[in-house]
């Protein structure tokens, strides 16, 4: 699906701790891309480096002249400083359950490079230089899934300093760096971020932009079938609601169907379902809370969030509570409840595509053969897709911990958040995908060939190209499968 290139051919994302947008964070996860660190930004992480050894060589900082999380009172020997950091890695890298896919581990390393030119981490510049060095070969360390509770992805990162520091396996093709000389004032400066959580997010986010946008065509193509009213997406009526994601809706929906601004009303029903009524009001919020989950990744990715801070200015480490991500297990948490709403909207809309009283045609566009089920399924298996949705959806905010002998009595969650972000993906997928079947068979039930300068004609033509044409009864789930693969192409 994002097929490797040469690292030659691809185009270079630089990285300088300020502004890097979370399409820049997708593409560099998706091998589209190679990073280069800003010249700057390096300058940043040598003066925080050098800044960091200094304040702890004569003052008291979290993690490196002490020990972390209940052990933050014990003092780390001077003679036992040089293993510290190597203790703490191994100790923190005990993250558990399946590894995680490359893009995932990539989208964490990518962030963390970034994160780390912001300066403020105290870490060896030549971190910064290893961590770009595996992205642009195609080298990632083995991560495990479980690890994290929303305070710092800890075991992850853990892991990913062991594998730097050449004590933990490396996966991909390509060579991994040569091991870096880690000590008490790397380890907790590496681990100390929530990259992996943010470049989940990052990934979760951009894939399902682009499914909210294909699911417009879709319903496009749906209210083409059923014979639909222009009349919701009517400029009047969203000027009078000015909610921003619900007006931009309408305007997308009256450019791909081709309306006015004020459409007329159509001959017969008085108005539509919900299914078509409601777009803009239920695609609306998604797009605001996809808008707002960016807001804070653009600020988490591109933040000296280390705890603690290191201050070259004023020769200073600040301990705080940087790492903590509400904001981010709110944000996703939102995006989430949003998206099953608009999933939910497309499970109507494939039951009035069943309906003769709005096709025209036989109950669930069934063929010319007695008593014929057609598409009857697509709603039970759009209906099981739909669960899992709302499963997902249940908000990881309302988890709790108390951890470390009760120091760390809060806990975000983000994390889980963003797991269940990723995973929501594929069952959207596939409700979109029962909803587009179903939709195209009735278009060609009924002949309609749709504008092909319109967006939703340019749909229905990729979609009738790709979908078999065969109308008899028989398994619909290759159908299905081509659908939703096929959802990106739409947004193209």
């Amino acid at each position: 699906m994002h097929p490797k290139s040469s690292p030659v051919a691809r185009p270079v994302v630089v990285l300088d701790g300020h502004g890097l947008p979370v399409a820049d964070v997708v593409r560099l996860a998706h091998s589209e891309a190679r990073p280069v660190p800003g010249t700057d930004a390096m300058k940043r992480v040598e003066e925080s480096w050098n800044a960091a050894r200094e304040i702890a060589a004569w003052g008291r900082v979290y993690g490196r002249s002490t020990g972390v999380g209940a052990n933050r009172s014990e003092d780390v020997p001077t003679e036992a400083a040089a293993d510290h950091g190597l203790r703490l890695l191994r100790s923190h890298a005990g993250a558990i359950g399946d590894e995680l896919p490359e893009r995932e581990v990539r989208a964490m390393l990518a962030v963390r490079a970034n994160q780390l030119l912001a300066g403020g981490a105290g870490l060896r510049p030549t971190v910064v230089t290893a961590l770009c060095e595996a992205l642009t070969n195609g080298a990632h360390p083995a991560v495990n899934e479980h690890g994290s509770v929303g305070t710092g992805d800890i075991a992850p990162l853990a892991q990913m300093g062991l594998a730097l520091a050449g004590e933990h396996p490396w996966r991909g093709k390509g060579t991994p760096p040569e091991p870096q000389p880690l000590d008490n004032n790397d380890a907790l400066a590496l681990i100390s971020s929530n990259a992996l959580t943010l470049g989940q997010a990052a990934l979760a986010l951009h894939e399902l932009r682009d499914l909210l946008t294909a699911t417009r065509l879709v319903a496009a193509m749906s209210l083409m079938a059923v014979d639909g009213s222009y009349e919701a997406y009517a400029l009047p009526v969203h000027e009078a609601r000015h909610h921003k994601g619900s007006y931009a809706v309408a305007e997308s929906m009256r450019a791909i169907l081709g309306a006015d601004e004020r459409p007329t009303p159509p001959l017969g029903r008085i108005q539509d379902p919900y299914g078509f009524r409601c777009v803009p009001q239920i695609h609306g919020p998604a797009h605001d809370a996809a808008d707002a989950l960016e807001d804070v990744l653009l600020v988490e990715i591109n933040a000296a969030a280390e705890n603690p801070l290191i201050s070259p200015e004023d020769m200073a480490a600040y301990h705080h509570g940087g790492f903590y991500m509400a904001q981010l297990a709110l944000a996703l948490d939102h995006f989430r409840l949003a998206m099953t709403q608009v999933a939910r909207l497309s499970t109507s809309r494939l039951s009035t595509l069943n309906e003769p009283n709005f096709t025209r045609l036989r109950p669930f566009l069934a063929d010319g053969e007695a008593a014929a089920s057609g598409v009857m399924i697509l709603e039970y298996a759009a209906g099981g897709a739909l669960a899992d949705l709302r499963a997902f959806a249940a908000p990881a905010s309302l988890g709790h911990a108390v951890l470390s002998r009760g120091v760390e009595e809060q806990a975000s969650f983000a994390s889980l958040a963003a797991r269940q972000t990723l995973r929501l993906c594929a069952a959207y997928r596939q409700v979109i995908g029962c909803e587009l079947v179903a939709t195209v068979r009735a278009l060609r039930l009924r002949d309609l060939r749709l504008d092909p300068e319109l967006p939703v004609g340019r749909a229905f033509a990729l979609a009738d190209a790709a979908l078999d044409p065969d109308m008899a009864d028989r398994p619909l789930t290759l159908d299905v499968q081509r659908a939703a693969a096929m959802l990106e192409q739409f947004v193209e």
